[in-house]
């Protein structure tokens, strides 16, 4: 194992993220300058004693590895991928830290404890959008813009945006890619790999600029908040700058209206765009998984929207206001829920733990399922749940005609033996790990004398921190927050959010025996 060119990997990691804080601390400074954001103190130093205490470790690590053997494996590119993301949210959540301890002047605020920060920094690089604040419009907004950044950049991933921008790791960018990129396989885009990360990142940067322009100019939404939302909604992750989510916006259609329409874009495979910037759209249409996606979509909005006018209370938003369930209102909130959830976005307009029962079943069966492969969407994937399907199909026909081999085909091709494999046990895996991360928050928080726990709550904050979607049912619902749990739950919490970000198996090998033995 290569562990010094890992390090030396990590600290240019590092370096870059320190110039990204301190980036965003000087457009703070200038945009504060000509506009005044909010009467507070410190979110701009903050920034900067984080970028520098982030430039000084990378800086070290980078110089003392700096005569290393630049070699990348299979091995080094795992290790290297999950470290990333537990250093970075390290880092991550040092402007919060710094924020709160130094200069907000309130002992109480929920910053003020490193383990919330810290599962603030994973939630938003891992794309979750679960949150331990009760009060978000209190925070600067130079916080909130850089917490609405930490998902912008995790949605690809962190590695991939390196691998884009750095030519140095050569042959090895390729593991990285693999390891970091999510779904099983981005389809249809350029063999070499450094061109690969650059065409994704140019499509995921284009949508967002056009959600931005969207939100400012069509909805009319104040260009900070605009911004802010469009960083979320297109990395799929779901922080916003308002209490209510999405919900304080009830007054403006528009804003569901775009916001939906860019959820479905990102979660859509992104190497889709890449055949449409081809001029393959032929091929875009013959996609299984797109047409899969959309009719889960269309089939769980029209579910949810019936429950809903059916269920005859009403409908109670975010900002806590009710409203009548007519069928405008219950289309309305069942297409930007269920398109909210199966994205994994998170993002609220209503407090969806008060609706009927088989509304709130569709949508935790849809936490689950997710996007499709090769978005910046969580889940297990539409794609790996229709090939088990269809292996549980092809096996049901093999009882009564044993004799038959029937194959396995997605998009016109035969799915081999080793990917169907792979997917199931995938599937098993998730429900593995989320049923230890359910009992392991029940386990913790008997622990925790004030606790609001019920098995609802611990099942589904499981499932949507494994799976990434951020708000779950009960004590974690659209209205509710993370910050009651215990330290030890919080933590728990973060590694399940690691593992459904890096698709389980990229964290979980780093536990066997035989990853750290030496060949």
């Amino acid at each position: 194992m290569n562990y010094r060119y890992v390090i030396q990997v990590l600290g240019k990691l590092l370096v870059m993220f320190s110039a990204v804080m301190g980036g965003l601390a000087l457009v703070a400074w200038v945009i504060d300058a000509m506009e005044s954001w909010r009467v507070d103190v410190g979110a701009e130093e903050a920034l900067l004693v984080s970028c520098v205490a982030c430039l000084v470790v990378g800086g070290l690590m980078w110089r003392i590895t700096r005569r290393c053997k630049r070699f990348m494996g299979r091995r080094e590119a795992l290790l290297l991928v999950a470290s990333s993301w537990v250093l970075g949210a390290v880092f991550a959540a040092l402007p919060f830290f710094v924020w709160a301890r130094v200069f907000s002047g309130d002992a109480e605020h929920p910053f003020c404890s490193f383990d919330n920060c810290y599962f603030e920094a994973m939630s938003g690089l891992t794309t979750t959008g679960a949150t331990v604040l009760a009060d978000i419009e209190s925070v600067p907004h130079e916080l909130l813009l850089w917490r609405a950044f930490t998902h912008w950049i995790g949605g690809l991933g962190i590695i991939v945006l390196f691998v884009a921008v750095l030519p140095s790791l050569g042959l090895g960018g390729k593991k990285l890619f693999n390891v970091e990129a999510p779904g099983p396989a981005p389809q249809g885009l350029q063999p070499q790999i450094r061109q690969t990360a650059r065409i994704l990142w140019l499509i995921y940067g284009g949508l967002t600029v056009l959600e931005i322009l969207a939100l400012w100019t069509v909805a009319r939404m104040h260009i900070f908040d605009a911004v802010c939302h469009s960083f979320s909604t297109v990395a799929t992750g779901g922080f916003s700058t308002k209490n209510a989510s999405i919900g304080y916006y009830y007054n403006k259609p528009a804003v569901d209206i775009i916001i939906i329409m860019f959820m479905v874009l990102a979660g859509a495979n992104f190497g889709l765009y890449y055949q449409l910037w081809r001029g393959r759209a032929a091929a875009v249409w013959k996609d299984t998984e797109l047409h899969l996606y959309l009719a889960m979509l269309a089939l769980g909005s029209l579910v949810v929207a019936a429950a809903i006018a059916n269920g005859g209370d009403p409908v109670v938003l975010t900002t806590g206001a009710e409203v009548a369930p007519d069928s405008a209102e219950s289309i309305r909130q069942g297409i930007f829920t269920t398109v909210s959830i199966q994205s994994t976005t998170g993002f609220c307009t209503s407090d969806f733990n008060r609706w009927p029962f088989i509304a709130k079943a569709v949508l935790v069966a849809f936490m689950f399922v997710g996007g499709c492969s090769g978005s910046t969407a969580g889940g297990i994937k539409v794609i790996r749940i229709w090939i088990v399907l269809k292996v549980m199909i092809v096996q049901i026909e093999k009882f009564v005609r044993p004799n038959v081999t029937r194959p396995i085909r997605v998009s016109g091709d035969v799915v081999d033996s080793q990917l169907q494999l792979s997917a199931m046990i995938y599937v098993l895996g998730i429900i593995v790990v989320f049923a230890i991360g359910w009992g392991t928050i029940m386990v913790f928080e008997q622990w925790n004398p004030e606790s609001a726990c019920t098995l609802t709550t611990a099942a589904t904050a499981s499932v949507a921190t494994l799976c990434t979607i951020g708000p779950g049912l009960d004590a974690v619902g659209a209205v509710e927050n993370y910050g009651w749990f215990s330290g030890p739950s919080k933590i728990a919490m973060c590694v399940l959010m690691a593992l459904g970000r890096l698709e389980f198996f990229a964290i979980v090998v780093l536990f066997t025996p035989t990853f750290w033995r030496r060949d």
